[in-house]
């Protein structure tokens, strides 16, 4: 039988990335299929191999970062989506708390409808996590405390920066308008905006507050709110090229490339959008850019 041949870290494209990465969630499986104690000397090397490489790449990305050149090089290599794949898996890119939280709850959501409810991540202010549960049954019969039980624990293990879990009832908007208004908006410095029919969706909105500039922007009918600065150089994000499928936003400055849903730059390792609270309040968006 021929020998493959090897890829060529040059050349490689989105289709040789996505085959590479095919064939690691093929060996994955095929390890679950082995009898136990072979399972756990594979286990074993695999934990053992990646253990070996992450030391190399720490020691790497660290000698990187102490030169300002090779924090250029950096920053550029990690916009590959190979290299970020590699450094994510590794621990050495960390994701921002609504992103880490937002694949806590796509991790636990087969088990939650297993249970025969649904899960949506919401959004995350002051390390409360946000978000709507629906259960079967009402009253003592209800599922609704099994499943958030189940969605705190994975929570508070795999995000520990979460300090409490806000279910948002499975009700009609109206309802969700009073846990807003419960506490005067004035009070807690939110700011009423743009109507929500004038915000177009995929389409960034500037919108100027005092001394602020915030950047609204809405895909399938949910607003997210973020400082208008761009986190490379704190240009304003407004002006960006939005890319629909990807969902994200280009900086019009310098090229530098945010997921739209979360703010995670997708060029530099651990730069963020800042992320502002944001309502919808009579048919307005209500921002807090305290």
């Amino acid at each position: 039988m021929a020998a493959s041949t090897p890829v060529s870290t040059s050349t490689l494209g989105t289709d040789d990335f996505e085959a590479l990465a095919g064939r690691v969630d093929e060996a994955i499986a095929a390890l679950q299929t082995l009898d136990p104690g072979a399972r756990a000397k594979a286990t074993t090397l695999k934990a053992a191999i990646e253990a070996f490489h992450k030391a190399g790449l720490t020691k790497i990305v660290e000698g990187l970062k102490s030169d300002a050149r090779g924090h250029e090089l950096l920053i550029e290599l990690a916009s590959e989506p190979a290299v970020y794949a590699l450094f994510s898996m590794h621990g050495l890119i960390r994701a921002d708390l609504a992103t880490r939280v937002s694949r806590v709850i796509d991790m636990v959501r087969p088990h939650i409808e297993s249970q025969g409810g649904t899960v949506e991540f919401d959004s995350v202010e002051d390390n409360v996590a946000f978000v709507r549960v629906h259960g079967t049954g009402t009253g003592c019969h209800s599922t609704l405390p099994k499943l958030t039980s189940a969605i705190e624990e994975a929570l508070h293990e795999q995000v520990p920066e979460i300090e409490r879990i806000q279910v948002i009832a499975d009700e009609p908007e109206p309802v969700l308008v009073q846990i807003v208004t419960a506490i005067p908006a004035d009070d807690l410095g939110w700011s009423k905006g743009p109507k929500t029919s004038e915000l177009d969706d995929a389409k960034p909105f500037r919108w100027d507050i005092d001394d602020s500039s915030v950047l609204l922007l809405r895909f399938d009918g949910r607003l997210q709110a973020f400082r208008n600065a761009c986190a490379h150089q704190g240009l304003p994000l407004d002006e960006g090229i939005v890319d629909i499928e990807a969902r994200t936003i280009t900086c019009p400055w310098h090229g530098f490339r945010f997921d739209c849903t979360s703010g995670e730059c997708l060029t530099a390792p651990q730069a963020q959008l800042e992320t502002l609270p944001v309502r919808i309040k009579d048919g307005h968006a209500w921002v807090r850019a305290e």
